[in-house]
C-alpha cells in the first residue's frame, strides 16, 4: 500500500534522510525506532505531504499512485493520516466543528449524524461532550492532545495512520487508553506507522503484531520483529549499532 523508494530529502537546505526505503501492505503496523535527530519525524512529516521538506531524491507511491508531489489534503483525502508529534493549539475553532467538518468532508455525514458519532466516541477516549465545545487543544494537556489526535483517526478511520511519537508528553492512563484506541483500529483494518525513540507505548502493545525498523543518520539500518524492542530498550541503540556494524 505504501511504498517509500531511495527517499532523500532535505529541510531548509540541510540533508535529512539518506535514502530510506520502506514498504507497509494493507492492515500491517510497523514501528520506527531510532536516536533523537536519526530522522524518524521527518520521515513521518514527508509522507504526510509537509510542505517544509522537500523530496530531493526518490518516490514515495500510495495504492500504486505516485503521491510524492501531492499536496497534505490530496493524501489525506486518499487515506493517509498523520498524527502530530506536538499538536498545534486552534484558537477560535471549537473541537466539535472542526470535527464536523471533516466528517462531512471525508465521509458525507450531515451535522446532527456526526455530533451523535463525536459524543460517542469521544467518550470512549474521556472527553465528555462539554470538553468537545473547547478550542482545539488550547490548554490541554499532553495526554488530552494525544486523545484528540486518536478521537480523529477514530473518527476518520484511515487507511494509513501514522502517529509521530504518540507516548511524548503522556501519563500512564492516557498511554493506556491511546494504546488500546491504536489496536483497536488496526484490528478494523488500518495500517499502522508507529515513531517512537523508546519502547514505553510498546509495551501496552502485542510485539506480535508490529515490525521494528531503526534509523541511523537518515537511513533505515535494521529490520527486527516486535521483540527487537526488547533487546533495544536493554542495550541502547549504541550497543545495537556496534553489534550489527551500523555505526561504520
Amino acid at each position: 500500500m505504501l511504498k517509500v523508494e531511495n527517499l532523500h530529502v532535505s529541510v531548509d537546505n540541510k540533508k535529512i534522510l539518506d535514502g530510506v526505503n520502506l514498504e507497509v501492505l494493507p492492515g500491517e503496523f510497523h514501528v520506527i525506532m531510532g536516536p533523537n535527530g536519526s530522522g524518524k519525524s521527518t520521515l513521518a512529516l514527508t509522507i504526510a505531504g509537509h510542505p517544509r521538506y522537500s523530496v530531493d531524491e526518490g518516490r514515495i507511491t500510495f495504492n500504486g499512485e505516485d503521491i510524492t508531489e501531492l499536496g497534505p489534503d490530496e493524501r489525506a483525502k486518499r487515506g493517509i493520516m498523520l498524527a502530530f508529534q506536538h499538536p498545534h493549539e486552534v484558537e477560535g475553532v471549537k473541537i466539535i466543528e472542526f470535527l464536523q467538518q471533516v466528517l462531512a468532508e471525508l465521509k458525507g455525514l450531515d451535522p446532527v449524524e456526526a455530533y451523535d458519532l463525536i459524543v460517542e466516541k469521544a467518550k470512549e477516549l474521556w472527553f465528555s461532550e462539554d470538553d468537545l465545545h473547547r478550542y482545539v487543544n488550547v490548554g490541554f494537556s499532553g495526554g488530552e492532545r494525544k486523545r484528540l489526535e486518536l478521537l480523529q483517526a477514530i473518527l476518520i478511520e484511515p487507511k494509513l495512520l501514522i502517529l509521530d511519537e504518540p507516548d511524548s508528553g503522556v501519563d500512564v492512563d492516557s498511554l493506556s487508553v491511546i494504546s488500546r484506541k491504536i489496536e483497536e483500529l488496526h484490528r478494523k483494518g488500518t495500517a499502522v506507522l508507529l515513531i517512537t525513540h523508546y519502547g514505553r507505548i510498546l509495551g501496552h502493545l502485542d510485539p506480535s503484531r508490529f515490525r521494528v525498523h531503526v534509523m541511523r543518520e537518515g537511513r533505515i539500518v535494521l529490520e527486527r520483529g516486535g521483540e527487537f524492542v526488547r533487546e533495544i530498550e536493554e542495550k541502547g541503540f549504541q550497543k545495537i549499532f556496534e553489534e550489527c556494524g551500523c555505526d561504520e
